[in-house]
C-alpha cells in the first residue's frame, strides 16, 4: 500500500489564499470618521461663535465687556438682563412679538388650507397662473411690498398696531404657506375625496372631516415655519410700527449705536429672542421631519 506525500504550502501560497485582514480597512474608516467629525465640530463652532460671543458680552460687567483685547476670564454678571426688564418696555415688546406671530400664523393657515386644497384638487391653467403669481409675489423685494402697506395702514388708521403688522405678514407669508400646503394635499390620493363625497360629504365637509386630520403633520410644519418667520421679522415691523406695537427685533435695532449699557441690553434682548427659537426648533424637530415625510398616505 503506497502513501502519497504532500508538501506543506509555501509562505507565498498561504498569503495568496488567506482572507484579507480587515484591521487596516477598519482603521481607515475610523480615521475618516474622526476627520469628518472634527470638520463638523469646527463648522459648528464657527456658526455658533457669534452666539457665544454675544453670550459672553452680556454676562460681563460693563467696564470689561468691550475691552480690546477682550477679557475671557471674568466674574459673570447678569446686570444687563435686569436692566433690560427694569429700565425698558421689553415685556411689552415681547408681548407684541408673540401677538403678531400667533395672529399671522392662525390667519395664514385659515386662508392657506382651503386655498391649497382647491389648487391641489382642481389643476388647470387657472391654478398654474395663481401659483406662479404667488411665487412672483413672494420673490419681490420686501420694500416694494411693505411701503404700499405703510400708506394703506396710515389711510385706515391702523398704523402702529399689532393688527397692521400681522395682516402685512399674512400677505407676505401666504404664498409660502399655500405652496407648502398644496404639496402636502397633492400627496393625498384623490380617491379619499371621492369616497367621502359618495358618503354624502360636500367639498367643505371632506376638507374638514377627512383632509385636515390627514394633513396634521403638514399643517404643523407650515405653522411652525410661518410662526418663526413672523417672530423674527424686522423690516415689516420696523416700517409699520412706531412705539406702541414695536417688536423685539425693532427694539434691538434701536439700541445699537447708543451707550455701552444700551448696547449690552441689545445683546441681552438678542439672547432672549434667540434662545426660545433654538429651544422651539429642537422640540419641533421631529414634527418637522414628520411633516416633510407626510407623503406616507398611499392609495
Amino acid at each position: 500500500m503506497s502513501t502519497v506525500e504532500t508538501t506543506p504550502p509555501t509562505a507565498a501560497a498561504r498569503a495568496a489564499t488567506a482572507p484579507d485582514d480587515p484591521a487596516p480597512r477598519r482603521s481607515g474608516r475610523s480615521g475618516r470618521r474622526w476627520l469628518v467629525g472634527g470638520i463638523l465640530v469646527l463648522v459648528c463652532l464657527a456658526m455658533l461663535s457669534p452666539v457665544l460671543w454675544t453670550a459672553m458680552t452680556v454676562t460681563k460687567p460693563t467696564d470689561v465687556a468691550f475691552l480690546n483685547p477682550p477679557q475671557f476670564f471674568y466674574e459673570p454678571s447678569f446686570t444687563s438682563f435686569v436692566d433690560l426688564w427694569q429700565t425698558t418696555l421689553f415685556y411689552q415688546y415681547v408681548a407684541n412679538t408673540l401677538i403678531v406671530a400667533v395672529i399671522s400664523t392662525i390667519a395664514a393657515l385659515v386662508i392657506g388650507i382651503p386655498a391649497a386644497y382647491a389648487l391641489s384638487r382642481f389643476p388647470g391653467w387657472i391654478s398654474a397662473v395663481l401659483l406662479i403669481l404667488a411665487l412672483v409675489f413672494r420673490a419681490l423685494p420686501r420694500f416694494s411690498v411693505v411701503l404700499p402697506m405703510y400708506d394703506i395702514s396710515r389711510a385706515l388708521g391702523i398704523y402702529d398696531t399689532t393688527f397692521a403688522v400681522a395682516a402685512a405678514l399674512v400677505a407676505i407669508n401666504q404664498p409660502f404657506s399655500i405652496w407648502l400646503l398644496r404639496n402636502f394635499f397633492a400627496e393625498i390620493p384623490k380617491e379619499l375625496d371621492e369616497a367621502a363625497m359618495l358618503d354624502g360629504c360636500s367639498r367643505f365637509a371632506t376638507l374638514r372631516r377627512v383632509m385636515i386630520p390627514l394633513m396634521g403633520p403638514g399643517i404643523l410644519t407650515a405653522g411652525i415655519f410661518i410662526f418663526l418667520f413672523a417672530f423674527q421679522e424686522y423690516l415689516t415691523a420696523n416700517i409699520l410700527t412706531d412705539v406702541q406695537a414695536r417688536t423685539v427685533p425693532v427694539f434691538i435695532a434701536t439700541q445699537l449705536g447708543q451707550t455701552l449699557p444700551m448696547l449690552q441690553q441689545a445683546g441681552a434682548a438678542a439672547m432672549l429672542l434667540t434662545l426660545p427659537v433654538i429651544a422651539f426648533a429642537f422640540v419641533a424637530q421631529r414634527y418637522l421631519v414628520a411633516g416633510l415625510n407626510a407623503g406616507s398616505v398611499k392609495g
